[in-house]
């Protein structure tokens, strides 16, 4: 499985972006596509996930309400929609995918999230 993120960039305090990963290599059935980040000095964190089949959501409670997790199955496509983002939403989020939830086999590369106060 081959996964690339990407829509990172800088935004102010209340802004919005919407990150993008896109899955190759092989077909996902049973497996969760999940975000994580990691921000300086911390370790990596999960973020959200999505069942890929059948559409159940995960949120930490960190970002339950602002952000939301998606997938396009026809396009192999998730999404994670970032809403009212804060100072301490900056880290690289990556993507990741694998048949167990808060955790992933496979890794996209990383994209960075800044959002400026």
């Amino acid at each position: 499985v081959q996964l690339q993120a990407s829509g990172g960039g800088l935004v102010q305090a209340g802004g919005s972006l919407r990150l993008s990963c896109a899955a190759s290599g092989r077909t996902f059935s049973n497996y969760y596509m999940g975000w994580f980040r990691q921000a300086s000095g911390k370790e990596r964190e999960f973020v959200a996930a999505i069942r890929w089949i059948g559409g159940s959501t995960y949120y930490a409670d960190a970002v339950k309400g602002r952000f939301t997790i998606s997938r396009d199955g026809a396009k192999n496509l998730g999404y994670l929609q970032m809403n009212r983002l804060q100072p301490e939403d900056t880290a690289v989020y990556y993507c990741g995918a694998g048949d167990r939830l808060y955790t992933a086999d496979y890794w996209g590369q990383g994209t960075l999230v800044t959002v400026s106060s």
